[in-house]
């Protein structure tokens, strides 16, 4: 049922078992090509790119283009299955990942700058998936049912809204500033669409692998809305959806590994040092602005990311404001296989998760209250190849 807490705005945490996220690019395999290899540099310089800052796609990414919006199959095997031989960044080094332009499909397509995964880092943490979209006009989002498996997805919007459905019955709405989580568990499918009264799509989607103790569990929903609350420095304020930052604020929501993610609005000009866990890695994506992170340039769409280790970052905002996105987590050291909308462990795994929601199977069940052009999407066809893990710093496994 509708939750309450989402129509009054009020801020509270409701949670039911059973449910789903809002996931935009749900028709999506996960993208990972990237033609050029990072050049880590030798002499301890503070920034690391993945490619120039103008070349902003790659050439998976026309290929995609072709197809019609939609990755075909053949080429999500042939870009998450490459075993890349990038070195491991210089110790205290700031890796920057710039997006890939993804068109999501159909006519007038929603567009998203996608950063992980990337062939050189699979995780921050254990968020394995980033999605930065908007903010776009006139772009409505309706994605019909879809499964998930292995997974939790993140929601979170700076402006519009979208409500889903899932097949735990779950049916609610995230407006901006608040956040809803869906734990898939062994398997879920919910439908997202955006509200009739939505002009503009702005936001960030999300994925977090689940551990091999707990990703065929149960499924799950939660939906929380965070306080915005001031920074110590007084040079901006923090709304944490995810976890603790320390000294500012923390979140009741559920999660299986520890993990930390929060909005940041940060002054012009201002200078913010953060305490974090050593334990963790953390990642900076910058939705507007410009920020400096330990020395390392980020404009709108990059995703600056650190290795575990830092009780601290530093950032430093350009002349305006800057909204950022920040993440973290302990390094998530299980190899995983992604393909579509599925997380695994395995080929075997993908296939017949595929092959049960073709088939209609109580894994997964059906969601009620979708009202669109088709039931459902159908799963694309396995490509020829056997698909292979991918650790953390997104070689390819065995």
């Amino acid at each position: 049922m509708l939750d309450d807490t989402q129509d009054t705005g009020a801020r509270t945490t409701a949670t039911h078992h059973a449910g789903a996220g809002a996931y935009p690019s749900g028709i999506q395999g996960d993208g990972v090509h990237d033609n050029t290899h990072p050049q880590y540099p030798r002499d301890g310089a503070r920034r690391t790119t993945t490619r120039d800052a103008g070349a902003r796609t790659s050439g998976a990414d026309a290929d995609v283009r072709a197809a019609g919006g939609l990755d075909p199959a053949d080429a999500i095997v042939a870009q998450a299955n490459e075993a890349p031989t990038a070195e491991r960044p210089v110790e205290g080094v700031v890796q920057v990942l710039s997006p890939r332009q993804v068109p999501l499909g159909g006519l007038r397509a929603l567009e998203v700058r996608r950063t992980l995964p990337h062939r050189d880092r699979s995780f921050v943490g254990a968020w394995c998936f980033v999605d930065h979209y908007g903010p776009e006009r006139g772009v409505g989002m309706d994605v019909p049912p879809h499964p998930h498996t292995g997974l939790q997805t993140v929601s979170w919007l700076f402006e519009g809204a979208i409500e889903h459905h899932d097949s735990g019955g779950a049916h609610a709405v995230v407006r901006p500033g608040e956040v809803n989580l869906m734990t898939s568990g062994h398997g879920i499918v919910h439908s997202e669409v955006s509200t009739p009264g939505t002009e503009t799509l702005h936001g960030v989607q999300l994925w977090v692998a689940l551990p091999d103790v707990t990703r065929d569990g149960d499924r799950a929903f939660e939906h929380h809305a965070p306080e915005c609350v001031p920074l110590p420095s007084g040079q901006g304020s923090a709304l944490v959806f995810i976890g603790e930052l320390r000294g500012v604020a923390g979140s009741p929501i559920v999660t299986h590994t520890p993990l930390l993610g929060a909005e940041l609005r940060l002054d012009a000009g201002a200078r913010v040092t953060l305490d974090v866990d050593e334990g963790f890695e953390h990642g900076i994506l910058v939705d507007t602005g410009t920020v400096t992170l330990d020395g390392a340039r980020l404009e709108r769409g990059d995703l600056g990311c650190v290795d575990e280790g830092r009780a601290t970052l530093t950032l430093d905002v350009g002349d305006e404001p800057a909204r950022v996105i920040l993440l973290g987590g302990t390094p998530f050291e299980e190899e995983i296989v992604m393909w579509w909308n599925f997380i695994g462990r395995s080929h075997d795994e993908i296939v017949l998760a595929r092959d049960e929601y073709e088939a209609g199977a109580e894994r997964f069940g059906s969601v009620e209250g979708y009202v669109g052009d088709v039931e459902r999407i159908p799963a694309p066809t396995m490509p020829p190849v056997r698909l292979r893990p991918r650790n953390r710093r997104g070689r390819g496994g065995g």
